[in-house]
């Protein structure tokens, strides 16, 4: 039996500027306060990203998402194909694919003294890695936010919330659920992941962020 850890489910948009994200795109509004006589609540990204995650996001990833095996294979030959499959297709016109995928296989190493802690993943059977997984604390880029296609960037006030929301959704992810993996002898244990990745350059690894972890008993 695997080990499952699973996330809870929010409702709500997404936090973390998209490298390339042009300020023209966004209006730049100051938020309300008690300051300056506002009566709009407080911009709060944790609760925005606890109210969507369980309720819309996880169920959406597990729609969304193909095997890694395909969908990498198809966002290398055709990423406007991949990306209408797989990715947001309401994205940013100027912001990379960003690919919902359900990762299988053998973890083939581990890197878990470091906080930004990873596993290595054998996909195919070959030995080697194909996917790197982001397990925290501290995590990078905002690959979950940017996959979805129900939260957009016009719909925040300006773009420092929207960059809070991305983020938000690494530390939701860690305290909920990664916090909880176990970190000793994962070489060898099998692993299930749902989550989303940035279409890089190809020189690295593919650098999956988990919404949902399943990892086996040690061989």
């Amino acid at each position: 039996m695997l080990n499952k850890l699973t996330w809870p489910i929010l409702t709500a948009p997404i936090l973390a500027v998209s490298v390339g994200i042009s300020l023209t795109a966004c209006k730049i509004l100051p938020t309300p306060s008690a300051e300056n006589g506002g009566n709009t609540p407080a911009f709060n990204a944790d609760k925005m990203v606890g109210d969507v995650w369980a309720a819309k996001m996880v169920p959406y990833l597990q729609q969304k998402a193909g095997p890694f095996p395909e969908v990498h294979a198809l966002a290398k030959a055709d990423p406007a194909a991949a990306g209408a499959k797989y990715s947001n297709p309401k994205k940013q016109a100027n912001s990379p694919w960003t690919f919902a995928v359900r990762l299988e296989g053998k973890i083939v190493a581990a890197n878990t003294q470091s906080r930004a802690a990873t596993m290595d993943v054998d996909a195919d059977g070959d030995g080697k890695a194909d996917a790197r997984v982001q397990i925290g604390p501290a995590m990078r880029g905002t690959a979950l936010r940017d996959s979805l296609d129900f939260i957009q960037f016009n719909d925040f006030t300006n773009q420092i919330d929207f960059a809070q929301f991305g983020k938000a959704f690494n530390t939701y992810a860690d305290k909920t659920m990664l916090s909880k993996l176990p970190r000793d002898a994962l070489e060898g244990r099998s692993v299930r992941v749902v989550g989303a990745y940035v279409m890089g350059n190809g020189q690295d690894l593919p650098l999956v962020t988990p919404a949902e972890v399943e990892i086996g008993p040690k061989p």
